[in-house]
């Protein structure tokens, strides 16, 4: 295997087609490339752009982020998904700020002992924010070394990954690594693609045997396919009469962690007990709306929204560090994940319909 012609190709590529006016790519600061980083696992470029120029506008540097509550954080980045990459990264800059007294760490087992940092994400943000020398092996990379030289099975089995990474550390060149790496990632996200692979674009088709074989389809090797479950519960959107909706703070961990959500119940007959429990009051009248589904990647949940008004909703009995009324129509600040969002606009077109 030679590793400069492997490379120097890629290189080549990228001077003329890579991408080089996304907003982490200006002033590469190991913060901006790490936020960037986090975000991009599991979401399109397309998508991060906005929520990282925002995210920035807010929190531009690491002791913003330090000092912001974790609410706040969950707020920008509502709409993203996957919010155990939010509370990590929110983590991860209280123990910069503590350990290390604000300054990004330079190395890379420092890096890697941060809450949400893999060998991957640590290597692009050596490499891309400082230039050193560190393979990386995010999914599009993966994808790229799996169709160029054949290799079987899924990468998320360990000897499959190992191969892998073995193929990134010897090819990855001593010099213009930020290019190379991003180069990478760029080819993965644009030409070797998951589906219908633009072969005649990609600077590696002379090398990949993959296309040799006439095999694009078969690399790399699927995920075994496991049926996902599905979930129910009724969402109660609970209101007052006054364009204000009553928000529960979810658990630190788990689905939409730290997020503001509604409260939920198993059925339609425990949304009474609930109200009367929690809140002091009951149910003066009750409608549900029909139900829809929100995909996890590893289970359905089926929703039951159910619109709810009060009895007498002044002076309820609540908690109001994890309960709040939520004004629908100057609302403050605070992390909500997409369905909930969706539900509550839903709610506020029929306020704004009765007025």
């Amino acid at each position: 295997m030679e590793s400069v012609p492997f490379a120097s190709s890629v290189i080549d590529w990228f001077e003329c087609n890579g991408r080089k006016d996304l907003p982490w790519q200006q002033q590469p600061t190991p913060y901006r490339v790490w936020v960037s980083e986090i975000m991009l696992q599991q979401t399109q470029v397309v998508t991060v752009i906005l929520y990282f120029e925002r995210f920035m506008a807010s929190f531009p540097d690491l002791g913003k982020l330090a000092d912001a509550s974790l609410d706040n954080v969950l707020h920008h980045w509502s709409g993203l998904g996957y919010y155990a990459r939010a509370r990590n990264l929110h983590r991860a800059a209280i123990q910069i700020r503590d350990q290390y007294e604000g300054q990004f760490p330079r190395d890379f087992e420092q890096i890697v002992d941060l809450p949400g940092i893999g060998r991957s994400t640590a290597g692009a943000i050596l490499s891309l924010a400082l230039g050193e020398h560190q393979p990386i092996l995010d999914g599009n990379v993966k994808r790229v070394l799996a169709r160029c030289f054949a290799v079987e099975g899924w990468p998320g089995r360990l000897a499959v990954q190992k191969r892998l990474w073995g193929l990134s550390e010897t090819l990855t060149p001593q010099k213009e690594v930020q290019k190379y790496n991003q180069a990478m990632m760029d080819l993965g996200a644009g030409v070797c693609t998951r589906s219908r692979p633009d072969c005649d674009l990609c600077p590696l088709a002379h090398l990949c045997q993959a296309k040799l074989e006439g095999k694009q389809s078969d690399y790399p090797g699927s995920k075994p396919r496991k049926k996902s479950p599905v979930k129910s519960t009724y969402m109660l959107l609970i209101h007052n009469g006054k364009k204000e909706i009553l928000l529960e703070q979810r658990p630190p961990v788990g689905i939409w962690g730290g997020l503001w959500g509604l409260p939920e119940c198993a059925d339609k007959a425990a949304a009474d007990d609930w109200c009367r429990q929690r809140l002091g009051r009951s149910v003066s009248e009750s409608e549900d709306w029909p139900v829809r589904r929100h995909t996890f990647s590893h289970f359905h949940l089926d929703i039951t929204p159910l619109v709810i008004r009060l009895n007498n909703s002044v002076n309820c009995v609540m908690d109001r560090d994890l309960i709040v009324w939520y004004n629908t129509v100057n609302p403050d600040a605070r992390g909500l994940a997409a369905p909930v969002s969706r539900l509550i606009d839903e709610l506020k077109q029929r306020f704004e319909g009765e007025a």
